[in-house]
């Protein structure tokens, strides 16, 4: 069996024990199944499925700190009566080459408030990005490099 569907199975195995099928108790079971599961992981040989929720787990942390940096940032530019905001357009050179992997990147750096993926070149080698703080094009292409694309690549292998 595979582990990731065994693992769905106690999340909703914990629900029907609690009697509510509320997001948080499936949360919470499948947090409990995985606990589990890790530990009993000499049982099942070699996976990498413990290390996959891990880096996904840890895809999601990144982007919901870079959600509430960004959207804190654009709110003070917005209701401050000096504007620090700097927008410009940047060529992001891509090392992702699976279209999932693009697909992800270019879709979480749109969803993060200030900045917006534009276009993907015909050799899928360069995203353009328009940001709305670009202040330095060089450290604007390492945050969006070492952040976002390094966890998607991690995530998605």
């Amino acid at each position: 069996m595979n582990i990731f569907v065994l693992n769905v199975f106690l999340a909703v195995s914990w629900a029907a024990l609690v009697g509510s099928f509320t997001l948080a108790n499936l949360l919470i079971g499948y947090g409990t199944g995985y606990l589990a599961l890790w530990i009993a992981s000499p049982l099942f040989g070699k996976s990498g499925y413990f290390l996959r929720v891990w880096r996904v787990f840890r895809l999601l942390v990144l982007f919901v700190y870079d959600l509430i940096v960004s959207s804190l940032q654009v709110v003070w530019d917005v209701i401050t009566p000096t504007h620090l905001s700097r927008p410009g357009i940047v060529a992001l050179p891509l090392d992702a080459e699976g279209e999932g992997e693009i697909l992800l990147i270019a879709n979480l750096i749109s969803l993060t408030p200030g900045s917006l993926s534009l276009d993907l070149s015909p050799d899928r080698k360069t995203l353009y990005v328009h940001a709305m703080f670009v202040d330095d094009p060089v450290t604007l292409r390492r945050g969006l490099k070492s952040g976002i694309e390094r966890r998607v690549m991690e995530a998605l292998q």
